[in-house]
């Protein structure tokens, strides 16, 4: 049996971060917080996947495009 629940054909995804939006704003120095977002591969979650808001998701799409053009970040895996 698998750990979460299945409907039809489909497994349930359990977001990553629940993240409030009245919490801080996202860090794009911080990535070790920013990796837990990206695939193998250093493709970004959506949001379905991450749990954000629209507004959220785009924080935190800039916050990871900063970080790689600063080099603290890879572009892929």
């Amino acid at each position: 049996m698998s750990p979460l629940p299945e409907y039809g054909n489909r497994r349930v995804i359990k977001p990553i971060a629940g993240r409030n939006c009245d919490d801080p704003k996202i860090d794009y120095k911080d990535p070790v917080y920013l990796t837990k977002f990206l695939n193998p591969q250093a493709s970004i979650f959506s949001r379905k996947r991450t749990g954000f808001c629209t507004q959220c998701q785009r924080e935190l799409k800039l916050a990871i495009k900063r970080s790689r053009h600063l080099g603290l970040m890879p572009f892929f895996g």
